[in-house]
């Protein structure tokens, strides 16, 4: 029997902190064309972002875990799973998408008591775990899980809605996680922005200490990707947090 592709061991350490990442949402990939899409961008993707809507947390309905389980087929990159969903079913998603291949798994901090116990299953299922933070919750919501996360994400737009444009307040909380993440200690975690990544909209974010954007039509509807990652890894570090 073949091994399913998958990441080198420790692929998140492995990750370079040099350069911006490039997070590849396959919600904007051709759904009906997913193998095609994956087989044009694997050689320029950093992991690829899957979200995961139950139309209740979320007002989409998106990817279940067998699709999960196909694409783990595809490809050696991360596989990222964000989970938009209420925190009655959290914990069953997390070992379905666990099993179906994941290699890091992020959950909102909005799902209330269930989250210390849902990033516990994360870790115990051998899946690096993360938290979301949706746009208007306060970023000290993230306080309590800092020391338990490899990967935090912040929305800059409304949840499970394409085509936003960027909230005003998007740079200014990714500067405040930094400073929370530097006074826990945890400058390690990885910082992540996505909502509203457009060519303009990049630069700000990467200069307010984003580590890795979710690059939707950013990527897959561009038909020069290595031009596209050439610009994506060009932009400047940020300044260290004050």
């Amino acid at each position: 029997m073949t091994a399913k592709p998958a990441p080198v061991r420790d692929w998140l350490k492995a990750l370079p902190r040099d350069r911006l990442l490039g997070e590849f949402s396959l919600w904007s990939a051709d759904l009906a064309n997913l193998e095609r899409d994956i087989a044009r961008t694997e050689a320029y993707v950093d992991l690829y972002h899957i979200d995961v809507a139950d139309g209740r947390f979320a007002p989409s309905f998106l990817f279940f875990a067998d699709q999960v389980a196909r694409i783990r087929t595809l490809t050696a990159k991360p596989l990222h799973l964000h989970l938009m969903v209420e925190g009655d079913i959290v914990l069953d998603q997390i070992r379905q998408f666990a099993q179906a291949g994941a290699d890091l798994i992020t959950v909102h901090a909005e799902n209330g008591a269930v989250v210390g116990e849902s990033l516990a299953l994360i870790r115990q299922l051998g899946v690096e775990a993360g938290v979301v933070l949706r746009l208007e919750t306060p970023v000290e919501a993230l306080k309590p899980w800092l020391n338990h996360v490899a990967f935090v994400t912040l929305l800059g737009t409304a949840i499970g809605v394409k085509g936003q444009g960027l909230s005003d307040d998007a740079c200014p909380r990714l500067l405040a996680v930094r400073k929370l993440l530097q006074q826990a200690g945890r400058e390690d975690v990885r910082l992540a922005a996505d909502g509203g990544i457009r060519e303009t909209t990049v630069p700000r974010l990467r200069a307010a200490g984003a580590q890795t954007v979710v690059l939707g039509s950013l990527a897959f509807g561009d038909p020069d990707l290595k031009a596209r990652t050439g610009w994506l890894h060009g932009l400047p570090v940020a300044e260290a947090v004050q």
